[in-house]
């Protein structure tokens, strides 16, 4: 092994970050979503061995999974570490050194489980073991096995140490091969002819194809000058005849690896001994995704060329050597390496910023390769999550014009419609996709022939048309054709369940989400959407045990921490009131810009009494939505039950501002506005608006009833109770309040006294005057016609029947004034008491 030097580690280390820092300003993109972003295996609530079942995306290794498989870059550092140890497994004295081997076979398996061609080190270490290390040539192994059959010897002491430590490789790679069918359960992985249409081609397009390939990623690693981040599809054109010229490209590649080899193979020194392990770094690793032995699901990756690459640099270092040590020659190949250096860093720093986002990655990808539908899909997904539809459908149809018969793009074209609102467009483009799909073979397994992504042109459609009311069993049948085309088909059973709560179908939507469940019970979704279809069902405690589930394979699920406190809440029972606290505490923390759960954590904080909490939560909700109207009658009616109406008033003002018919809101200001600022005429506006609103409205017709009483005008009191007696010939306190005006009016009209005062004189106004006509009739005035001719004792019979008469009316008075006016806040808002549920509260 060479020995670097700390000025040769500063200058890689330099390179390296100058050639890559722009990259750290760079979003995730491709793969990185699925693989990063959405993957479940990297939450913190995960078990740490679902790392072992599932693959590089988190999908479960048994299913139709990619040949991915794991990160290159964590592969290639156990695989060249695994290289290393093997190096270190024979002694001085050229004595077998296990320890080394035995840390050899560890790095191999974690190398495996990174990535699948991890396991190709081992054919690396025998390579290095023969040709390097015990310095055979392929003519002398030759030799020795004739020698060996013919019976004229036995192998060398040496050739036994070697095979004795390439049994145990051997024997481990073995196992580890045994274990990754086992997780597989002996299936391969299943791809489509979109992913590699070679692999579905017939015979010889298809090996000539594959062998086209091989040029196809040597003039990659040769001159990098065009990167595409997808191959797939139709980037490369099928090799269809012997006629091509591109076979001629396959045969000058197969003659330059023939001439490596044989100068590796068959010479002892020390450029065949680097040469050959230069090649087993290019070969061996790159023949899992070379298509020769097994077919994979792409075309060209460039990421399966980073072990490879490695080979290659060593290939070129080494040629670079011996060329430098000609005197003619140094100079020139000197210059040319700074040049290459040159080029590529700054073709390195300038590529990263293509993938700065999807869309500058895609874009950059359509410039090197026009006939790939599925790079014009993925620009028009980027262009999609930026909301631009209008531009997304124009790559979308794009796509489908570069590959008429892809299903996914149609697929893509049909969701862009619908996201334009555009149904009808979208219908007949789900139907073309649809159209697509495989046809019926008797006992032929759908699974093996359709990409699972495929289906969700059923879920699609279905999701499309069951907007119409008339066609939801038209939509349910599309979810039960998906079903019965793919039985473990989870997205169908949850869509399903969800159209037939919709169809009012409770109990076939929770058998819907049972089976989903018994294909996932470790998806916190399904266990809240079944807890929704309980809620429905009306059973609150099987619901609350959902929602429960879901928290323990989520803690931080948020629709389940927050349907699941709102339903604490609503149980009424302040045992569970702390937990629902805690669980808006939660939300909040996830969702901190959702007056929603500020407003919630106000109701409970209200039911608890604990009045400065209640009013700090829902100030906090009000600030983040504007016009919130639930928050802002709470919180008046908070101020108002707390005897802060003059607080409360303003609040009101604001939640009538937003919202000029909230009959609630109108209700407690009146009763604000007459009860403590004795503004009658404010009040009345207020009832008057209610029944401008609402002429049914009970509530508001008495409240006006009650200030034409404060006003003293009585028969006009006595017409309002009247007909709101007629509105709720039920109510108890309307007739009462009838009969006790009824009763003011007749002590009133015995009295003499008026029955009503105009703009709302006082009762003392109209008792003064009563006093001033009294006195002028007991006067000897002429001009008074009722008393006069009339005899002392009479004119004193009647002032006595007049004073009884006054004393009966301050007695009347005074028992409904009591009567009316201590009851009047549960007459008024007998639907604001405290006693409110949240849920009723949250929509008034």
């Amino acid at each position: 092994m060479a020995v670097v030097s700390w000025k040769e580690i500063l200058l890689l280390t330099g390179l390296v970050v100058g050639c890559f820092w722009n990259s750290l300003s760079c979003g995730f993109v491709f793969d990185d979503v699925s693989a990063i972003l959405d993957n479940k295996d990297l939450r913190p609530s995960t078990p740490l061995r679902n790392l072992f079942l599932n693959d590089f995306w988190g999908t479960p290794m048994s299913e139709v999974t990619g040949v991915v498989g794991r990160a290159e870059l964590l592969s290639s550092i156990f695989l060249l570490a695994a290289f290393l140890a093997y190096t270190k497994s024979t002694g001085v004295d050229r004595s077998i050194v296990w320890a080394p081997i035995a840390l050899t076979v560890v790095l191999v398996a974690a190398a495996t489980l990174c990535k699948e061609q991890g396991i190709t080190v081992v054919g690396i270490c025998c390579i290095h073991e023969v040709f390097v290390a015990q310095g055979f040539t392929l003519p002398s192994l030759l030799e020795t096995l004739r020698q060996v059959l013919r019976g004229k010897g036995w192998f060398p002491y040496a050739v036994l140490q070697t095979l004795m430590k390439l049994i145990v490789l051997t024997i481990s790679t073995l196992l580890l091969v045994i274990i990754r069918v086992q997780v597989i359960q002996s299936q391969l992985p299943v791809f489509t002819r979109f992913d590699n249409p070679a692999a579905v081609s017939p015979t010889p397009t298809r090996q000539m194809t594959f062998n086209y390939l091989l040029p196809v990623n040597a003039w990659l690693l040769l001159n990098p000058s065009e990167l595409c981040c997808d191959w797939t599809m139709g980037t490369i054109p099928l090799v269809e005849s012997l006629l091509d010229l591109r076979n001629m490209t396959t045969l000058l590649f197969y003659t330059c690896l023939a001439l490596l080899a044989h100068h590796s193979l068959c010479y002892r020194h020390g450029s065949a001994k680097t040469v050959v392990m230069a090649l087993s770094l290019i070969v061996l690793p790159f023949i899992p995704a070379s298509n020769l032995f097994f077919p994979v699901g792409f075309v060209v990756a460039e990421r399966v060329l980073y072990v490879p690459s490695m080979g290659f640099c060593v290939l070129f270092a080494h040629g670079f050597k011996i060329i430098s040590q000609k005197g003619q020659l140094k100079r020139i190949s000197w210059l040319i390496l700074g040049v290459l250096l040159t080029t590529h860093a700054v073709k390195t720093f300038n590529r990263n910023w293509d993938w700065e986002s999807e869309y500058t990655l895609f874009t950059s990808a359509l410039k090197v390769n026009k006939n790939n539908a599925k790079l014009w899909n993925n620009v028009g997904h980027a262009l999609e999550g930026q909301n631009n539809y209008g531009e997304a459908l124009q790559y979308f149809l794009q796509a489908t014009r570069v590959q008429p018969d892809d299903i996914g793009a149609h697929m893509n074209v049909g969701r862009t419609y619908k996201n334009l609102n555009r149904s009808k467009e979208a219908e007949e483009a789900y139907l073309v996709a649809k159209s697509l799909m495989p046809q019926v073979i008797p006992g032929k397994k759908y699974a093996t022939r359709v990409a699972p992504n495929h289906l969700n042109v059923y879920i699609n459609l279905a999701n499309l048309i069951r907007a119409n009311e008339s066609r939801l069993e038209e939509a349910d049948q599309l979810y039960r054709q998906a079903i019965s085309m793919r039985p473990d088909f989870k997205q169908a059973y949850i869509s399903r369940g969800e159209l037939l709560l919709k169809m009012n179908k409770l109990t076939e939507a929770r058998d819907a989400y049972l089976h989903a469940l018994e294909l996932d019970r470790s998806n916190a979704d399904l266990w809240y959407n079944l807890a929704i279809v309980n809620i429905e069902m009306k059973d609150p405690s099987e619901a609350l045990k959902n929602f429960n589930h879901a928290l323990e394979l989520n803690s931080r699920h948020k629709l389940a921490l927050f349907n699941s406190a709102l339903l604490m809440q609503e149980s009424g029972e302040p045992k569970f009131w702390p937990e629902a606290n805690r669980r808006f505490l939660a939300y909040v923390e996830e969702e901190p810009d959702d007056a929603n759960g500020y407003f919630n954590l106000g109701m409970l904080a209200m039911d608890a009494n604990e009045n400065p909490a209640a009013e700090r939560w829902m100030r906090k909700a009000i600030s983040l939505q504007a016009g919130f109207r639930s928050a802002l009658f709470n919180l008046a009616l908070l101020y108002s039950q707390s005897k802060r109406e003059t607080e409360a008033l303003p609040v009101l003002d604001e939640l009538l501002r937003h919202h000029p018919q909230h009959i609630k809101g109108l209700i407690l200001k009146g009763d604000i506005l007459m009860n403590h600022k004795k503004e009658t005429s404010g009040a009345k506006a207020c009832f008057q608006r209610i029944l401008d609103i609402d002429p049914t409205n009970v509530q508001g017709k008495h409240n006006l009833c009650v200030v034409y009483f404060e006003e003293r005008d009585l028969l006009r009191a006595e017409r309002c109770l009247e007909e709101t007696l007629a509105m709720a010939p039920h109510e108890e306190y309307v007739r009462r309040h009838l009969s006790i005006v009824r009763g003011k009016i007749a002590a009133m009209n015995a009295a003499g006294q008026p029955l009503t005062s105009t703009e709302g004189a006082s009762l003392a106004a109209a008792e003064a005057k009563a006093a001033r006509a009294q006195e002028q009739s007991l006067g000897s005035s002429p001009s008074d016609k009722r008393t006069k001719g009339k005899s002392n004792k009479e004119i004193k019979d009647i002032e006595e029947k007049r004073a009884a008469a006054l004393k009966r009316l301050e007695e009347i008075e005074r028992i409904l004034s009591a009567s009316v006016w201590k009851n009047k806040w549960l007459l008024i808002l007998p639907q604001t008491s405290c006693c409110l549920s949240s849920a009723e509260l949250k929509f008034n």
